[in-house]
């Protein structure tokens, strides 16, 4: 039987472009892994991988006209956008070099032994290392920054861990032209090409993860997508961790005090936020809680004046756009759902972006007649839910999964840690900023909060929601930074992990640690004399 063909298509046309490649075989899957785990040992040298990430983001930048095309053609998501994400995947990549070069990742930690303390403390050196070869799942929406030279790539490479990618079909032709890269790039600095493979279909993305060579995986995506992966995972003999993001619907609250000082802000903010990429956004702001009254209305007919002069847009492939489709209309068609702006088909091949309103009060009932508004839905979307007080915040919140982010718009004197409003003590009644109103999600009251006022309160509520909260900000835009967390409760994530940032890299390590060994036989990242001049604890104290 012939291997299936792996085309490349344009979505602004439904045609196929182009056969780029065919889908693996199970005995390729396993040559791709075999060759990544005999190329894991080149890894070892840490400046050999920080040469290697370094020398591939140069090669990226080289090569920016050709991928910006490649990916623009497959994805519709115009030269502007790619070219800002191929600019962050090469940051990225030297981020990770200067991680390695710099050496405090390998959190060593020695503790001398002391006799005297009872029981005597044996002499340990603990450091972490590589796990293996990684499965990395292709997302997507960002052919780039979250794919075959993304983050999971470069962390698992800057960690000493091999890759291979299974690309994701929306733009194989970008994954193969990406990889063709990152093997050149190895090749220059003198590591074998296997440390990253490449694989096509979706049975060689099973065939990966349930390989007994592969240690670890990284995945971008659906919830069924990624939760079949995960139990896939879970379900081997020897079961192994898998990062994967699945969805978020990033809920926004706006308070009466925000709205009242600035509704036609927040409403074109709001606009700007939910249709950039035509949605297609990890964090795009999907559930909207603002208040009933003058200043909720202003704040949504400016939401409807931004979101109607939005011109339509082209998803990434016709089955997003028919699941979109039908999605919106499906929730639109709910009881007291309402469509200022209609979301839907904008042509033969494009959405048009739009908006749903709805009581608050329907969402936070246990009936469950409107949970689908709670499900995110990918594309230019969100749903504005109107509340008459706090306790129906609070009630929303409780019901609400895990997240990637999380928003507040908070008025002036609330960002100053004071109540804006005359009946602020009516807060405790509504739970917001109690027990009952903080405890929203699994894991209980967040630490945020200690300053008092409404604010305070609200900030604690949203905490255990997700891994990020904001402030008077929009979440679309997740910056390269050491500070960075990515992640958030199930279903947004996994794990606890987060998958930008430097701290990406711990994912693809574990902890060893050695006790009473001789000198002699430690590695050099733990011996007395420090010869690779590593951060590091000794006796609970920092030094290098």
């Amino acid at each position: 039987m012939a291997a299936a063909p792996v085309w490349s298509a344009d979505p602004r046309t439904g045609k196929r472009r182009e056969q780029v490649a065919v889908e693996a075989t199970a005995a390729e899957v396993d040559a791709a892994v075999r060759a990544a785990h005999d190329a894991g040992g080149a890894l070892a040298d840490r400046g050999v991988r920080a040469a290697l990430l370094r020398r591939a983001a140069d090669l990226l930048d080289g090569a920016g006209e050709r991928i910006v095309e490649a990916a623009d053609a497959e994805t519709a998501l115009g030269p502007g956008r790619l070219t800002g994400e191929l600019a962050r995947t090469t940051y990225q990549l030297r981020a990770f070099a200067d991680v390695v070069e710099e050496g405090a990742f390998l959190d060593v930690l020695i503790d001398h032994a002391d006799p005297a303390l009872t029981p005597p403390r044996p002499d340990l050196r603990r450091y972490k290392i590589p796990l293996g070869v990684v499965a990395v799942y292709a997302a997507s929406n960002f052919p780039l920054a979250f794919s075959v030279p993304g983050g999971d790539t470069a962390s698992a490479l800057a960690a000493g861990c091999p890759v291979v990618v299974k690309a994701h079909p929306d733009h194989p032709a970008t994954s193969e032209l990406s990889a063709a890269l990152l093997r050149r790039a190895a090749a220059e600095v003198g590591l074998p090409v296997g440390v990253i493979g490449l694989v096509h279909g979706f049975d060689a993305g099973l065939d990966l993860v349930r390989h007994p060579l592969v240690a670890a995986a990284g995945f971008t995506g659906s919830v069924r997508g990624g939760r079949a992966l995960y139990d896939a995972a879970a379900a081997r003999p020897r079961p192994i961790p898998f990062h994967g993001e699945l969805g978020s619907l990033n809920p926004v609250v706006v308070t009466e005090a925000a709205a009242d000082e600035r509704a036609e802000q927040i409403g074109t903010g709001l606009a700007g936020s939910m249709t950039l990429g035509t949605g297609q956004f990890c964090v795009k702001p999907g559930l909207v809680l603002a208040p009933h009254g003058p200043a909720g209305d202003r704040l949504a007919r400016s939401l409807t004046e931004a979101v109607s002069d939005t011109e339509a847009g082209v998803l990434l492939d016709h089955r997003m756009r028919d699941a979109f489709i039908d999605g919106v209309r499906e929730r639109a068609a709910l009881p007291d759902v309402q469509a200022p702006v209609t979301p839907g088909a904008g042509g033969a091949h494009t959405v048009s972006a739009g908006f749903l309103t709805v009581p608050a009060a329907r969402l936070a009932g246990d009936e469950g007649t409107h949970d689908l508004l709670l499900e995110e839905c990918f594309g230019p979307v969100t749903v504005l839910a109107r509340y008459t007080d706090d306790a129906e915040i609070g009630a929303v919140l409780a019901r609400l999964p895990g997240n990637l982010t999380a928003t507040l718009q908070l008025g002036a004197a609330e960002c100053e840690g004071g109540d804006a409003r005359p009946d602020a003590d009516a807060d405790a009644d509504a739970g917001v900023g109690t027990d009952a109103g903080a405890d929203v999600a699994e894991g209980g009251t967040g630490p945020a909060g200690d300053g008092g006022g409404r604010g305070a309160r609200l900030l604690a509520a949203l905490t255990p929601l997700a891994g990020r909260i904001l402030v008077n900000g929009w979440p679309t835009g997740v910056a390269v930074a050491p500070a960075q967390h990515h992640g958030g409760p199930y279903p947004a994530t996994t794990s606890t992990a987060t998958s930008v940032g430097g701290t990406a890299v711990e994912r693809w390590l574990r902890p060893v640690a050695y006790q009473d060994t001789p000198p002699a036989l430690l590695p050099q990242e733990l011996r007395e004399d420090n010869p690779l001049k590593l951060p590091r604890r000794v006796d609970g104290r920092a030094e290098r």
